[in-house]
Parts: structure tokens; C-alpha cells; sequence
């Protein structure tokens, strides 16, 4: 059964997403606040987090870094309050994969993670090599590099790599790489697709000109 780790600090709700959790399949361990956490990350692996930005000793986003710095292949789910949207614009930023604003169905909380873990079994599974030119992107290591020389990205910069490397040629807009690779509806008023797509290509230098801008529509891998 998937290992799922719930960090917050209300006892009440922790008890109510680890008991929903389990119903639904899932073992379930529980943290009320950031440095639990990360313990209990190191100690039993766990194959997604579901974390509060609201901690009362390290900032969520801080434990959300950690995180990706250490596991940028673990999947974190995040739960900010209904006003939070720049933590929450910042946590996507740092490489989370959903966000859930309280308060939450927790139907659909389920039904979420069951989707990132699903996206993370497919990406596993299928695990190409891409080449292209001096950039090569191997999916099952989550090591990319560009003449040789690798290149260090969150798990949501290389996802939007990827995804744009497999429709290698074709235009996807900021609303379909927002769904794509966010998860998101893109009801958010956020540049958050130009963001990543500055810092990636600030990362693969030489290679960034292989990430196109299409003008008013979106971006594209450019073709052989």
C-alpha cells in the first residue's frame, strides 16, 4: 500500500485525513509540524506528503525545499488557508506537485493524491531517454545534462522539461502545460508557467534555446 505522510498541526484533522486515508488503501503516518517531518521523511520513506504551509515551528515552504532538495522525486501535496496564494504560488515554485485549500472535501483530497501517484507510477513506468543535440534527459535517474555536464532541477522543473520534450514540435499554451504539469485548472491568475520557464532555461544554458517562446500562445521544444 502507498505510504502516505500527513504533517499539520491540528490534531483533529490529522486524525480525520490519516482515518480517511487508510480507508481508501493507504498507510498512513502522521507529523504536527516541520521538523517531525522531516524526521519521519528520512526515517520511513514515505511515497507522498501531504503538508500544511501553517507550521508552528519551520515555515511549510522551508520543509517543502528540504524536501525537494533531498527527494526531488517524492510528491507533496500542499493544504494552504483560503487567503495563502502567494505561499501557495511559492510552494508550486519550490516543486510541489497540488495544492488543496482548507477547507477541503476530503473526497477530493483522496481522489488528488491517487492522481499524483498515478502520474508518478506513469512517469516510472515509462522512464525514456531523451537526446537532443548536447541535452540528454534520463526519466528513470531524473538526471539531465547538457554536453555532459549536469544540470540540477527541481522534480517540477524537470516534469515540465519532459513534457514539453515528449510533444517535441508542438505548441502547448500556458493553460495546458498549467494542467499537464501543475495539475492545476489554471483559474489562477499567475505567470507562474513564465516563471519556470525562465528558470529552466537559465539552468540549461546552452540548451535554453531549445525551449521556444511562441508569442501570445505559449512555448514548445523546437524540432530536429
Amino acid at each position: 500500500m502507498p505510504r502516505v505522510l500527513v504533517v499539520d498541526d491540528e490534531k483533529d484533522l490529522r486524525g480525520l485525513l490519516e482515518y480517511n486515508l487508510t480507508q481508501a488503501g493507504f498507510t498512513v503516518t502522521t507529523a504536527q509540524d516541520g521538523r517531525e517531518a522531516l524526521a519521519k521523511i528520512k526515517a520511513a520513506a514515505p511515497d507522498l506528503v501531504i503538508l500544511d504551509l501553517l507550521l508552528p515551528d519551520i515555515p511549510g515552504t522551508e520543509v517543502l525545499k528540504q524536501v525537494k532538495r533531498e527527494r526531488p522525486d517524492l510528491p507533496v501535496l500542499m493544504l494552504t488557508a483560503k487567503g495563502e496564494e502567494v505561499d501557495r504560488l511559492v510552494g508550486l515554485e519550490l516543486g510541489a506537485d497540488d495544492y488543496v485549500v482548507k477547507p477541503f472535501s476530503v473526497r477530493e483530497l483522496v481522489l488528488r493524491v491517487r492522481a499524483i501517484l498515478r502520474r508518478a507510477d506513469a512517469t516510472e513506468a515509462e522512464a525514456p531517454r531523451y537526446e537532443f543535440r548536447d541535452l540528454t534527459v534520463d526519466v528513470e535517474r531524473h538526471v539531465v545534462s547538457v554536453s555532459g555536464k549536469p544540470v540540477d532541477l527541481t522534480a517540477l522543473e524537470f516534469r515540465l522539461l519532459t513534457t514539453l520534450l515528449q510533444r517535441k514540435g508542438r505548441v502547448q499554451t500556458r493553460q495546458a502545460l498549467l494542467t499537464d504539469v501543475w495539475g492545476l485548472s489554471g483559474d489562477l491568475a499567475t505567470r507562474t508557467v513564465d516563471t519556470h520557464i525562465k528558470r529552466l532555461r537559465e539552468k540549461l544554458g546552452a540548451a535554453s534555446e531549445y525551449v521556444e517562446t511562441v508569442r501570445g500562445i505559449g512555448y514548445r521544444f523546437a524540432e530536429d
